[in-house]
């Protein structure tokens, strides 16, 4: 397997704190990014030192600017400030230096210029045992595809002279990636990833804001690597990743995100199961959802469990946790002062501590969770209770791995009789997680990582006081939807069920039934109440729709909103927040595959109004 490695620019704090990062992380090998080194208290010397302590070796030092092409008296400057930055490689024990394209105006450009130059510096390099690398910037004034470097290295024709690959550089501007296969391995001297979503920026400025780790972004990073494998090149795989979210976010997450991306791309092109992670296992919805809560709060949820039809059918034989069931739905109300619940409780206030997941194999769930760098969660179980596999999740809680097999509520459950009803609700349509928009990319790349979900285009979902941006995670078969959403407005909806619930977590759950209008009716007769929606939203409808008189009267009666995709239909209603934490929707489908993004803002508005504090008059 190819050593892996990272720039220190991709991560926030001071050089000895990415250092930290990086390492711990796990990365083998790390790229030294110049402005790091010229702001850090400590000489080269040090950081190479620190670097071998923490078992990181020294892949390249990077970049050194505006070479190629450039007249007297700059020519002659940048050879002494080439030999003087060899020096200083000797210092941190590293031999390969990165050049990236000419983009000075006063470069002059040519190939056959710039391959006597680069002669000449690699003859330099070579009495400094050195080597130097060239990269092509997709802005450089006169080298901006991979495969004019190339063939400038190609005609400098010295050992000491190689090419270095980025991927966003190629693929950013669309080039071909076909022709590396044709570069000798022993000329690729480094390989540089990045991703990037698709966004109609130019090239400079995409690259240095919206870079992202492979599998967070839209390039085809994957085909890249391909051919980069085709050659036969074994050196390092070094993330290179310019983000404003990074920079301004932990670095020990940041790495993390970084090591597990480029295992997962290494996962994606291995060539043998030997060098493979385990395959995602097969996910088959949500096995229960279990809420953290007092003993007070306990009682006021199982009262809105209750008005939404749901039944108590188990309490724990030795804790103080309730079982509540509806279709296939299975809720824990677990008020137990002790253990995880509890800790979560008081950091959190009442709120969803963990989600289990009816997955294939547990074991190979597991399996690779923990090689994707996913925290393993243990909590001693007592005397005859299911100890059930686990790992961390969004904002501290647990994500539990169920089989069939590990279902039996009996063993922790004494089963309690209830009247059989009218289950109007059949299972768990999605869950929607909110935290800070600097953490989505992380939590996107976790998800898919580790579970069968793809991602759906992300969408922009205007709140009054701001915007939220939301993504979309499916399983292939439909049975387990996640979204995630998050908002760099901190006003939004969003941000403040982050501040309310001090951190990121479950702001809300929502059921699929089959006929919401006769749902909805039973659960107004047990005392449910709804959010009010403004009538103009249902002029809208009416003009937009042309739908009959009958289905108008019905939605407005029940403020039920609508939205139709093609042939498809989508109902919802949403109830108030719990304990100003999180709140229920109940949604029915009729062949529509999305969420009511349309009615988004409309729900937005409707619960601002609802949480906004009443004004006493003066007097």
């Amino acid at each position: 397997m190819n050593k892996l490695s990272i720039a220190t620019v991709s991560l926030s704090g001071a050089l000895d704190e990415k250092l930290r990062a990086i390492a711990a992380a796990g990365f083998d090998e790390v790229e030294i990014f110049e402005a790091d080194l010229l702001s850090f208290n400590g000489s080269p010397r040090d950081v190479g030192q620190m670097c071998r302590d923490l078992g990181l070796t020294i892949c390249a030092f990077q970049p050194f600017r505006d070479f190629e092409g450039m007249p007297e008296p700059q020519r002659s400057r940048n050879f002494a400030r080439a030999a003087r930055k060899f020096d200083l490689m000797k210092e941190l024990q590293t031999d390969l230096m990165l050049i990236c394209s000419n983009i000075s105006p006063a470069s002059l450009g040519g190939i056959d210029r710039a391959a006597a130059d680069f002669r000449e510096l690699g003859d330099l390099a070579a009495k400094h045992g050195m080597r130097v690398g060239f990269e092509a910037l997709a802005w450089g004034a006169h080298v901006n595809d991979y495969r004019d470097a190339w063939e400038i290295v190609r005609r400098t024709n010295h050992p000491s002279i190689g090419v270095i690959l980025d991927s966003f550089h190629a693929l950013a501007p669309a080039f071909p990636v076909s022709a590396i296969a044709s570069i000798p391995a022993d000329k690729i001297f480094l390989v540089q990833l990045a991703d990037a979503p698709k966004l109609g920026l130019d090239v400079l400025s995409w690259s240095r804001h919206f870079r992202c780790f492979p599998g967070q972004g839209d390039l085809p990073v994957a085909k890249f690597m391909e051919a980069v494998q085709a050659t036969g090149y074994s050196g390092a795989w070094s993330l290179e990743i310019f983000n404003d979210q990074f920079r301004a976010g932990s670095a020990v997450r940041t790495a993390t995100d970084g090591l597990r991306s480029l295992i997962l791309l290494q996962d994606q092109l291995a060539k043998t199961p030997a060098d493979a992670l385990q395959p995602k296992t097969s996910t088959r919805g949500v096995g229960f959802i279990e809420f953290a809560v007092n003993e007070a709060k306990a009682t006021d949820l199982a009262t809105l469990l209750s008005q939404l039809g749901f039944r108590k059918t188990g309490v724990h034989r030795s804790k103080d946790v309730e079982r509540w069931s509806q279709g296939t739905i299975e809720l824990v109300i677990n008020s137990e002062p002790d253990g995880f619940a509890h800790s979560h409780y008081v950091t959190h206030g009442p709120g969803v501590c963990a989600i289990a997941l009816d997955v294939g194999n547990t074991k190979q769930a597991m399996a690779r969770a923990e090689a994707l760098q996913a925290r393993t969660f243990y909590q001693p179980v007592g005397p005859g209770e299911l100890e059930i596999p686990a790992i961390h999740g969004v904002g501290g809680s647990l994500l539990y791995f169920l089989e069939a097999a590990s279902k039996n509520w009996d063993v922790d459950f004494e089963p309690l009789k209830s009247d059989a009803g009218t289950d109007h609700l059949s299972v768990v349509d999605h869950i929607s997680q909110s935290m800070p928009y600097d953490e989505m990319l992380s939590w996107l790349l976790f998800y898919t990582g580790i579970l069968d979900l793809q991602r759906l285009p992300q969408m922009e979902i205007p709140d009054p006081v701001g915007l939220v941006q939301s993504q979309a995670l499916i399983s292939a078969n439909q049975s387990l939807r996640v979204i995630l959403n998050g908002s760099s407005a901190t006003r939004t909806l969003s941000n403040r069920f982050i501040s309310e619930f001090f951190g990121s977590g479950v702001q809300h759950i929502a059921f699929l039934c089959d006929n919401i209008f006769a749902a909805v009716a039973d659960m107004r007769k047990r005392g449910a109440k709804f959010l009010r929606i403004p009538d103009n939203y249902y002029d809208d409808v009416e003009a937009k729709y042309g739908l009959d008189a009958e289905l108008m009267s019905a939605l407005r009666d029940n403020q039920i909103l609508y939205d139709r995709e093609g042939d498809g239909e989508f109902f919802q209603i949403y109830t108030p927040s719990f304990d100003e934490r999180f709140f229920f929707e109940i949604v029915e489908r009729r062949n529509y595959q999305g969420f009511g993004a349309a009615n988004a803002g409309i729900r937005l508005a409707a619960q601002t109004r609802d949480a906004r504090p009443v004004s006493v008059p003066r007097v």
